[in-house]
This record gives structure tokens, C-alpha cells and sequence, in this order.
């Protein structure tokens, strides 16, 4: 698994939209931070978008980081866990 640091977190819910997340966060090795929306309508199956927080990067290193998500489901998990706990403060 890789080595996040997650550096931000937030969640939304509504009838209309669902869940709606974001997750800022930097990996070991990569130069770069990204930033996660993640989206659900019932909090189940996720749907996700994966971005450059500040600044274009590597591709190469964007593409390997979301292949890692499709693959790694923990890895997965701790970003829309990290998301879901802020929905509950």
C-alpha cells in the first residue's frame, strides 16, 4: 500500500446530490499533492475524481496513483473513510 498523508478532508450531504467528498492529500515519492471529490448517492458504491491539488504533475505519477486506487481497496477506503469522518463532526 502506498504511504498517504492525508492533509484535508470534507463531506457534504443532501437529498438532492448525496455524499460529496473531497480528500487533499500527499504520497510518499510523489512530488506533487492531489485532491479527491468523491461522490455516492447512498454512501455505498463511490464514484471518484482524482486531481492535481495545486499544481500540474507527473501524468505518469497521476495515472499509477488512480491505478492503485481501482486496485487497493484499503487504500481506497481510508480516503472516503477520512472524508466520511468529517461529515460527522
Amino acid at each position: 500500500m502506498l504511504k498517504i498523508d492525508i492533509k484535508n478532508a470534507s463531506m457534504t450531504y443532501s437529498k438532492e446530490d448525496g455524499y460529496v467528498g473531497k480528500v487533499q492529500f500527499g504520497v510518499e515519492g510523489h512530488e506533487n499533492e492531489y485532491e479527491i471529490t468523491l461522490h455516492s448517492k447512498r454512501g455505498t458504491d463511490w464514484g471518484y475524481g482524482l486531481f492535481f491539488l495545486h499544481e500540474s504533475g507527473k501524468e505518469e505519477q497521476l495515472l499509477a496513483l488512480e491505478d492503485e486506487l481501482e486496485e487497493d481497496d484499503e487504500l481506497f477506503d481510508t480516503l472516503v473513510e477520512a472524508a466520511k469522518a468529517k461529515l460527522e463532526q
